[in-house]
């Protein structure tokens, strides 16, 4: 079971990630009439959907299953793509951010739970790290993929084919994830307390987790802090490439150097975890962070976009490095829960970033809000320092 688990979340992770549309999706939103404001919008909605949903999810899958909330995610993600193409005004595509926001509170700690709960099963779970790396290698292959044939799909066949072939892609994922196997319970006697525990249960054991575990939340919220501004960078670099004078035939040949930028790291950190600690790994990324985000603001151009990839190499480390922390010291009838924790701690520091990031970008350019986002990893960095200092103190 573990292993046919394991080869079936790398197929989906692949086939969920070859996505030619995120190439121009910026671009085919901005030809439907969405401006940068709107956008910034909308992803405030999906993280305030994933707000709404994330805790929900956790404990549904904790309390009834893994499979059946990523299979559910699976099939909103494959609507999400069919309704882009029919999408022409702000709330349609509000609606798609929903569903993507549902999607991601579905699938954010039921996958890393059935991964892990999975190699509990046969005493493999200290590959955690190195199996959640592969996995966004993988992640980061399909959509260099993608990226590579998008570009050059968009400019011939047009932006909404890009769309046709990414729903199919999303319904090979949906089709993998119906072939995964729900990892066993310890035993029917905690299978049966967990079906009969209250909702309030789950969320109280997940808050006490966190609450006796101070370092582990001084760590994730610094690191999902990282994650706030990877995801405006993910978002608006095809605008930063377009304000700067490059053509769309270069936005996919980026799009895969970014990708590619992505996975050593993704495939160095359990490696790194051998010699240093989660909580030095994470401050050295801040301060890499924050002189990128700064140097691509003051030099737009060749060496913004060494940058950008600069910035991307380095925060390939903070997925494997992060879940595996949170993973390694959860215990399985929380293990999703905890982690939707995790997520709404993302949310609302996305949340942050972007009212700033879109006021910004707005009234000035994106350059301006790539400065916004390099004073904010400043800011992480500079208390990270010194609550590190406080825990050698301690």
């Amino acid at each position: 079971m573990m292993v046919k688990n394991v080869k079936m979340l790398y197929l989906i992770i692949f086939f969920h990630n070859l996505i030619p549309a995120y190439v121009i999706e910026r671009l085919f939103w901005e030809q439907r009439g969405m401006t940068v404001l709107m956008v910034v919008l909308c992803e405030i909605i999906y993280a305030v959907s994933i707000v709404i949903f994330e805790l929900p999810t956790g404990v549904f899958a904790d309390k009834f299953g893994r499979k059946k909330l990523l299979v559910f995610g699976a099939v909103l993600s494959m609507f999400e793509f069919i309704i882009l193409l029919f999408a022409y005004h702000f709330w349609t595509f509000a609606l798609v951010v929903i569903l993507a926001g549902i999607s991601s509170a579905c699938t954010s700690g039921a996958l890393n739970a059935l991964l892990y709960d999975s190699l509990v099963t046969v005493n493999k779970q200290r590959s955690f790290e190195k199996i959640v790396g592969r996995m966004n290698s993988l992640d980061f292959i399909g959509a260099m993929i993608a990226a590579l044939s998008g570009s050059v799909l968009a400019k011939y066949l047009g932006f909404e084919f890009n769309y046709i072939v990414s729903a199919a892609s999303m319904f090979l994922a949906l089709i993998f994830t119906i072939q995964l196997k729900e990892p066993p319970k310890n035993n029917q006697q905690e299978k049966k307390e967990n079906k009969q525990a209250a909702f309030m249960v789950y969320v109280g054991k997940s808050l006490s987790f966190y609450n006796t575990n101070p370092k582990l939340v001084s760590i994730i919220t610094h690191a999902m802090a990282i994650g706030a501004c990877i995801t405006y960078l993910d978002e608006f670099w095809q605008l930063y490439l377009d304000e700067i004078g490059f053509s769309v035939l270069f936005f996919g040949i980026f799009s895969a150097c970014i990708s590619l930028a992505r996975i050593p790291g993704n495939l160095l950190a359990a490696y790194l975890l051998t010699y240093f600690k989660a909580e030095s790994i994470i401050l050295f990324i801040l301060g890499i962070t924050t002189v990128c985000f700064f140097m691509t603001a003051i030099f737009p151009g060749s060496v913004g976009l060494i940058m950008i990839i600069i910035v991307f190499l380095a925060s390939g480390v903070i997925d494997p490095v992060v879940t595996g922390y949170l993973h390694h010291q959860g215990s399985s009838e929380i293990r999703a829960t905890i982690e939707s924790i995790q997520s709404l701690i993302e949310s609302v520091i996305t949340f942050t970033v972007g009212i700033g990031f879109g006021i910004i970008s707005t009234s000035i350019s994106i350059v301006s809000g790539f400065i916004f986002l390099g004073a904010f990893s400043f800011l992480f960095f500079f208390f990270f320092l010194k609550r590190i200092q406080g825990f050698v103190k301690d």
